[in-house]
């Protein structure tokens, strides 16, 4: 698959949808190193704004974990013979939020594989926001299929 991804190109890899789907851009895959990288623009649409926090609006960081896992999702489920796999959240370890993201920002991502062993595999992702750490962290996944 080519890089940059296209949103049609996410969305018939990904199952996620509105207001779930947190992948805008997946810039960049390469197999050779484990590595997936993309971005999701953050704007005061999103619909979590209204009650995190009124007055004071914070990207939540169980949803940048989310997107990091997204990516990550799509990272495996992109490669042929996974297609018809869905990815399920099966653990977050050495997860730290370092900076606020806010609306107007772009939280570039990135995930590199560092074990994969069929059905689980376990990444390494990090999401900033010009330049800053936001949140970074391991997860793993189970896969299942649809």
């Amino acid at each position: 698959m080519e890089t940059p991804v296209s949103i049609e190109d996410i969305r018939r890899i990904l199952p996620h949808r509105y207001p779930f789907l947190m992948v805008d851009r997946v810039t960049e895959i390469d197999r050779g190193n484990g590595l997936a990288r993309g971005y999701k623009n953050i704007t005061i649409n999103e619909p979590v704004f209204t009650g995190h926090f009124p007055g004071q609006a914070i990207f939540p960081g169980v949803l940048i974990l989310e997107a990091l896992a997204q990516l990550g999702a799509f990272y495996l489920l992109s490669e042929p013979g996974r297609d018809q796999n869905m990815a399920l959240f099966a653990g977050v370890d050495q997860v730290r939020f370092r900076h606020p993201v806010v609306p107007g920002d772009r939280l570039d991502m990135e995930v590199h594989l560092i074990r994969d062993r069929g059905r689980y595999a376990r990444m390494r992702g990090i999401a900033t926001v010009s330049g800053h750490t936001a949140a970074a962290g391991e997860f793993m996944s189970a896969q299942t299929n649809q």
